[in-house]
């Protein structure tokens, strides 16, 4: 749970410097890398790079959901000392945090149970959650017309209930939409897969999600209301004058969120595939052929890019979304053998490295335009890929190679992006409100680090189907054609 909530942390309070639903891609895939190298050292290659994957994925639907009037409920300086405000804030964060990593917690689930999903059977499943998303903000998130002060009936940004005579800025939501998609995909695996473990870590991440949110708040909400709990005593010191609030409100929602995602995975190890020592994991397939698989990869990273660094009307409105953006990957992660590596990777981290680019080489100029590009484009993307593809080489070689030295290298690459986005806080120099999270964020991938190079060095290779006779090993499969 402390190495789980690690990466959740490190991951979530990195993700506040990009946001967005690429933003929270980042603890989605530490947390995926950490929770399969923990629990499924014996899945194939390919397998733990699917789990970790679609734990990627899953996390990114719920940064579509606007929550920042939400937090302000509990904190903004006229509503302090109304505790209906209060309230009613903690409860929207709670509910949204638990929309946005239930997702991430069935995805996972279903990535690593014994029971089998095709890909089409989940990217159908992905349409018909569009479906729903748009019911549920047509029946939960609508009327909205502020201009004649019409807002739904449970709204958790800012109202006329508590501020009447406020100049406010309403904006839309869209959590009923995904809480809508989120329940026709859990009594689909619950009802007609019944598949136990992705039900009940849709559940352990929904509870996960909407504590850490909740808790994460409550701390910044308490600095508000009661700034003289500051000025004297213990919490008068150096590390917490520097603090910023808003950032220990996401580092204590993705420690909560993983932890307590990792307590869910730790109940139901009996249901992993590829846990006991004495059940031989399945062995993954690829039905995708490579040129496909190219093809969708090139329209995903179009549309990807395009959106976050460009204005297309039309791309927005579906991308803006979130679920439309995964249709392509989910295809690609659960037909593909490329594609699970190379999302994981580098896809994930491809916006990540743009926008500290235009961070520091556009908008501040810290650093010329070519070499902001070499040294935090380029370069880390490049050795990224290059570690997806061999891994992606050998499909069926033991997972805990994989999530081991992906882990190590994502929590580095991660932590070294936002260092410079930081400024580069070093702890000797003065101090600034960057400076505590950024030793947090140190301390978390030295352990991670710690735990990756030292666990399971004598793992062996994944056992053989009963059903496969001694020298008969199976070896990759060739790619089938498409049509087949």
């Amino acid at each position: 749970m402390l190495l789980t909530g690690m990466a959740g942390g490190m991951g979530w309070g990195i993700r506040g410097q990009y946001g967005h639903e690429t933003g929270a891609m980042i603890a989605g895939a530490l947390v995926g890398l950490v929770l399969v190298f923990l629990f499924c050292p014996r899945l194939h290659s390919l397998s733990a790079a699917r789990a970790v994957a679609l734990m990627a994925l899953g996390v990114s639907f719920g940064g579509s959901m606007t929550y920042g009037q939400t937090v302000g409920l509990t904190h903004d300086a006229p509503l302090i000392g109304n505790t209906g405000a209060l309230g009613w804030g903690l409860l929207g964060l709670f509910l949204k945090g638990g929309i946005w990593i239930g997702f991430a917690g069935l995805l996972l689930g279903t990535g690593l149970s014994q029971k089998r999903y095709s890909a089409w059977e989940l990217t159908g499943l992905l349409c018909l959650a569009v479906l729903l998303l748009l019911g549920g903000i047509h029946l939960l998130n609508r009327p909205f017309d502020p201009a004649n002060r019409e807002l739904p009936r449970i709204y958790f940004s800012d109202h006329w209930r508590w501020e009447p005579n406020g100049d406010l800025k309403p904006r839309p939501e869209k959590w009923g939409g995904l809480l809508f998609a989120l329940a026709g995909l859990f009594v689909y695996v619950t009802l007609v897969k019944r598949d136990a473990l992705a039900r009940q870590l849709t559940l352990w991440g929904f509870f996960g999600g909407g504590l850490g949110f909740a808790t994460g708040q409550s701390f910044q909400a308490a600095h508000a209301w009661h700034p003289e709990w500051f000025e004297y005593g213990l919490l008068n010191n150096h590390f917490v004058v520097h603090l910023n609030w808003w950032n220990l409100m996401e580092t204590t929602f993705g420690f909560l969120f993983g932890a307590i995602l990792a307590l869910g995975v730790w109940r139901n190890r009996h249901r992993l595939a590829g846990h006991h020592n004495d059940a031989p994991p399945p062995t993954p397939k690829a039905t995708m052929s490579p040129w496909i698989e190219g093809v969708l990869l090139a329209v995903h990273l179009t549309a990807l890019v395009t959106w976050n660094f460009s204005s297309v009307d039309q791309l927005d409105r579906l991308a803006d979304l979130a679920i439309p953006m995964g249709i392509l990957p989910m295809l690609g992660i659960m037909a593909g053998r490329w594609w699970p590596y190379l999302f994981a990777l580098p896809v994930v981290a491809l916006p990540i490295a743009g926008k500290t680019i235009r961070e520091l080489a556009y908008k501040n100029e810290v650093i010329p335009e070519v070499a902001g590009f070499c040294v935090y484009g380029v370069m880390p993307l490049f050795i990224i890929a290059s570690v997806a593809v061999y891994f992606a080489k050998n499909p069926h070689e033991i997972g805990v190679r994989f999530t081991r030295w992906s882990l190590v290298l994502m929590t580095w690459m991660y932590f070294y992006l936002n260092w410079a986005f930081f400024r580069y806080p070093w702890p000797w120099e003065g101090w600034t409100n960057r400076t505590p999270h950024g030793l947090i964020f140190l301390f978390c991938a030295l352990c991670l680090t710690a735990v990756a190079l030292l666990k399971h060095r004598h793992v062996g290779r994944p056992p053989l189907d009963a059903t496969v006779a001694p020298g008969n090993e199976p070896k990759p499969e060739p790619v089938v054609p498409w049509a087949k």
